[in-house]
């Protein structure tokens, strides 16, 4: 088995495929799928998406500087896709969805009730790219949906959420655990 070159489009996959919220009323709060989406510093916490400014939510990103990632399940797959192939200017998403805003505890900006994991942010600037702008933010806020939190490590399980990965224009169910940061050097028991 060798590797050989491959298309120079081809990307880091798998990423998770997010649901990123924005606006800074109800009347103008909307959703739009992201999978260019990760952490970039862990003091202070910091993550990026990145848009393509033709979207429908880009200037309202743009505007407010502020947005929440919305990490996505296997139950939200189909919502999940329709808010990335359709335009906020042509439908209300959370009509057509049925996912559930719920004000946002240090944002303007809604999170999404359906969500596992809802993480709050502030941009602190704005990297023009090419197809896609970077939005380099600040978390400011976590919500996580208590059902997925252990009680007593108060860590929140992952695996149990179902959550969802794109990898090159496909959608996968994350499985189980196969280890955990360090495992690979404790000692044997």
């Amino acid at each position: 088995m060798g590797k050989v070159s491959w298309k120079p489009g081809t990307m880091i996959y798998p990423l998770p495929a997010v649901l990123v919220t924005c606006g800074e009323t109800e009347k103008e709060w909307t959703m739009l799928t992201v999978a260019w989406v990760g952490t970039i510093c862990s003091d202070p916490a910091m993550c990026y998406i990145s848009v393509r400014p033709e979207r429908a939510s880009y200037p309202i990103l743009e505007r407010c500087m502020e947005f929440t990632i919305n990490l996505t399940t296997k139950e939200m797959a189909h919502a999940t896709d329709w808010a990335g192939v359709r335009s906020g200017r042509d439908y209300d998403k959370w009509k057509e969805t049925g996912l559930t805003p719920i004000k946002g505890e240090k944002v303007a900006c809604p999170t999404i009730e359906e969500s596992p994991l809802s993480i709050e942010c502030r941009v602190k600037s704005i990297q023009r790219l090419g197809t896609h702008d970077m939005f380099i933010a600040e978390v400011i806020n976590v919500r996580a949906d208590d059902r997925y939190i252990d009680p007593a490590t108060g860590q929140f399980s992952l695996s149990d959420a179902n959550l969802m990965a794109y990898s090159h224009g496909f959608y996968y169910e994350l499985g189980q655990m196969i280890g955990r940061f360090g495992f690979s050097v404790q000692k044997k028991k």
